[in-house]
């Protein structure tokens, strides 16, 4: 191997699973093995749904130990989420899951003090119940946020314990509803006007800032030999998948597809208007001064949950079922907030399919046709709205994430957007996560140049529209009411 080659691990942490990758990045050349997967289950206590923490630490440690010696280590993970820090630096319980109830009604009590319109044009989030800055409200009387000193999003929490020092990548910053995404720095008033103390968050740090070297006790632990640095990524999974597509010159918007589907565009600048609230787009901060113009949609997480209902399931079979399934016999909003919990998903498909009249789906093959569907539904709509309320045209959409290995849903979400759709690369966040890394050290170039570099190394499929768009119109009416 060219001794201009260097090695990267990856920690890339998604809702079920948490992943180190190493990356061997060359000037013209990228490869990324799985050197460690491991579960990440959410634990339901007395007090509510927790995150395995200790256990996720576990995993990454395991997976550096399985890495070998690398260059430089970098982390990131789902957005909102937080742990609390006492005097000590100790931890103040596990996380709370960003799924658990105890936001439920607390944006209501936000709002009465700062007005949703006030809150989008400061902050440019997309309502979610779930954003941090409701959960600080939630948590604002609990014993844990009246001891704490200090809180670390997810990936920041990781890095400490890994370093010992404490700081706050913007990316993931941006997610909490407490960043101005034009100065990308903190909304100040915002935060007094809530009473959420900002002293709580640790500096700021941008992608590619050097975030400290690993402990002493983490070289014995892993085997590694220091001194290893760790590098702040994009911090924001989603951040590092967008980072990580192989887009061109073209004029392109993306979908990252995962337990969530991120749909939207890059943009140079947010998009703070009162239609662009109300259509629930989200603005939030990406690599090298650009915004992430998004929307969330529920994701593969409907079909996860039907496939965890189901049991054992062989899920190639059932795609190619699915694919043989009269097509938008019924769709359902893939962005509908009464699908966001877990459980009796099949059974809630089915009654939304019955409240709105539509054909009720009943075996595995018509349910999963029916999220597929919808899915793709809302693909089309986010691109549409993305681009009229931004007004930035699209040629092409870049699909990257777990949903590349579904061609059916790939195959819809052309069809839907009547637009080529590229597939790949499949694990988008963590070669994400290894470029900007390699690019701190000197091995890859700027964001275009990264992209370059994955156009050229990564697998790509293109799947062009098939014709009849007419019909997916007239579903997105349905489903509108029209």
């Amino acid at each position: 191997m060219s001794a201009a080659v260097k090695s990267y691990a990856a920690v890339d942490l998604g809702a079920s699973s948490g992943r180190v990758m190493v990356g061997r990045v060359g000037p013209d050349s990228l490869e990324l093995t799985e050197a460690h997967r491991f579960p990440n289950r959410p634990v339901r206590v007395p007090e509510g749904l927790r995150w395995d923490v200790l256990g996720l630490y576990a995993g990454v440690l395991d997976g550096l130990k399985a890495a070998g010696q690398v260059d430089s280590v970098g982390i990131d993970s789902w957005a909102v989420d937080y742990g609390l820090l006492d005097a000590d630096g100790a931890l103040l319980g596990n996380p709370v899951h960003y799924r658990d109830s105890r936001t439920e009604g607390v944006a209501e009590k936000v709002w009465a003090t700062v007005p949703a319109e006030e809150l989008y044009a400061a902050t440019g989030l997309q309502y979610a119940p779930f954003n941090t800055l409701y959960q600080l409200t939630a948590a604002r009387s609990s014993a844990q946020l009246s001891a704490a000193e200090r809180l670390l999003l997810i990936p920041d929490l990781l890095t400490y314990w890994l370093t010992g020092e404490q700081g706050t990548e913007l990316t993931n910053a941006s997610t909490t509803q407490l960043i101005d995404p034009r100065t990308r720095d903190w909304s100040y008033d915002i935060a007094s006007r809530l009473g959420i103390d900002l002293g709580l968050f640790a500096p700021l740090r941008q992608p590619g800032d050097p975030a400290g070297v690993l402990r002493g006790a983490v070289l014995e632990e892993t085997g590694l030999t220091g001194p290893v640095p760790v590098t702040a990524v994009g911090s924001h999974d989603t951040a590092s998948a967008v980072a990580a597509v192989p887009a061109g010159r073209e004029r392109f918007a993306y979908i990252c597809t995962g337990t969530w589907s991120l749909a939207g565009l890059e943009l140079d600048a947010p998009v703070l208007t009162e239609e662009s609230r109300a259509a629930n787009f989200t603005n939030e901060l990406g690599l090298d001064g650009t915004v992430r113009y998004l929307r969330n949609i529920m994701g593969l997480w409907l079909l996860q949950e039907c496939v965890r209902a189901w049991g054992e399931t062989d899920l190639g079979a059932l795609l190619l079922e699915a694919s043989k399934v009269e097509a938008l016999r019924s769709v359902v909003d893939a962005g509908d907030a009464a699908f966001l919990a877990p459980g009796r998903m099949p059974e809630r498909i089915a009654e939304a399919c019955r409240a709105s009249g539509q054909p009720v789906p009943e075996s595995p093959a018509e349910v999963t046709r029916c999220i597929l569907d919808s899915l793709a539904l809302a693909h089309r709509k986010a691109v549409q709205d993305a681009q009229r309320l931004a007004g930035h045209p699209v040629d092409v959409v870049h699909v990257v994430g777990g949903g590349t290995r579904n061609a059916l849903l790939c195959q819809l979400t052309a069809d839907a957007c009547g637009l080529p759709v590229v597939a790949g690369p499949t694990e988008a966040a963590a070669l994400g996560n290894v470029l900007v890394q390699a690019r701190a050290h000197g091995l890859a170039g700027d964001l275009a140049g990264m992209r370059r570099l994955l156009v050229r190394t990564q697998p790509l499929t293109r799947y062009e529209p098939r014709a009849g768009t007419e019909r997916w119109r007239a579903a997105q009416d349905r489903l509108a009411g029209n």
